[in-house]
């Protein structure tokens, strides 16, 4: 499968990334060894987590995602080698002072994700949510663990246009590490946060841009059609809101897109993604083989100028 480099690191991806905040959520440790034997079976080597993943599970403290990531390396030697970890810092875990971007934090964080995941290195660190740190401190803090060996490349998430300018400004004047991708909610209904001075930025840049909630949570998949299809899912409470008609617009142009190339609205809903100027790669999550099957069906079409154009016509506000 053909990779694509993340900005300016020198670490090349294919073009899905695995989200994975299912692991010890929606799929248990068994499950999600399977569906990342398969991921990685079909070509694919990305995978992402967070420090804070599952914390909104009752009965879990954050870590779980980790973890299971972790024992699958473990029960695959050489594993680690062949694939790229993305993990998060920064969210509420619900203990006091584990939270934020300060330089304390961050260094004992990391600590814990690499214990969680029994590796040496994290491939990509991100900062997950801005807070009041100074970017000075945050920054800092990142070029201790770069020295030290601990991650590879740093990113950032849930930045918007300024706030990514103003961390970047700083790297260069303070002479400190970069932040060299962004991680943003960025899908056919949701695009205003990142269509404009934030895309626009990045490309100018040269950030590399990863979306997450690439198919809003699922609706973009087709498998819900109606607010009475959302009891099929857990994740089903958090759909209602694209119903609407936009949402319904959406659902329409996919269908015909996927009439046409024969192919399944999760996978029409990824290439567009894919097609779309200094977007990397969408993250995903899959919950079954099937899933990831459909992974590769996205990764290898090809929309034609008239598909994007109707997709994003779409999709507009």
């Amino acid at each position: 499968m053909n990779k694509r480099t993340l900005g300016k690191t020198n670490i090349a991806i294919a073009p899905i990334v695995f989200g994975g905040n299912v692991f010890g959520w929606t799929i248990d440790e068994k499950t999600s060894f399977d569906v990342l034997d398969a991921f990685v079976d079909h070509g694919f080597n990305s995978i992402d987590t967070a420090d804070s993943y599952s914390t909104w599970v009752p009965g879990n403290k954050g870590g779980e995602s980790e973890t299971i990531i972790g024992r699958w390396l473990k029960a695959r030697p050489g594993m680690r080698e062949k694939v790229v970890i993305f993990t998060k810092v920064g969210s509420d875990l619900r203990v006091p002072g584990k939270k934020g971007l300060s330089r304390k934090w961050i260094l004992q964080a990391v600590d814990e994700s690499l214990a969680r995941l029994g590796s040496e290195t994290i491939d990509l660190y991100f900062s997950h949510w801005p807070d009041n740190t100074p970017y000075e401190e945050t920054l800092g803090a990142y070029d201790t663990l770069l020295k030290a060996g601990k991650v590879r490349s740093i990113g950032a998430s849930n930045l918007d246009a300024k706030q990514l300018g103003e961390a970047l400004a700083v790297a260069k004047a303070k002479e400190l590490p970069a932040y060299q991708v962004l991680q943003p909610e960025y899908n056919l209904y949701a695009r205003a946060k990142f269509e404009g001075p934030l895309s626009e930025l990045c490309q100018k840049e040269g950030v590399a841009v990863v979306t997450y909630y690439s198919l809003a949570s699922g609706f973009l998949s087709g498998k819900y059609r109606s607010k009475a299809d959302l009891g099929q899912s857990q994740r089903g409470e958090g759909i209602g809101k694209f119903f609407d008609e936009r949402g319904t617009k959406i659902l329409a142009a996919l269908d015909a897109v996927g009439a046409r190339h024969d192919t399944k609205p999760a996978e029409v809903a990824l290439a567009w993604l894919l097609a779309k100027a200094g977007v990397t790669a969408p993250i995903a999550s899959a919950t079954k083989r099937a899933h990831v099957e459909s992974f590769v069906k996205a990764a290898n079409l090809k929309l034609s100028p008239d598909d994007v154009a109707a997709l994003d016509k779409a999709g507009q506000a």
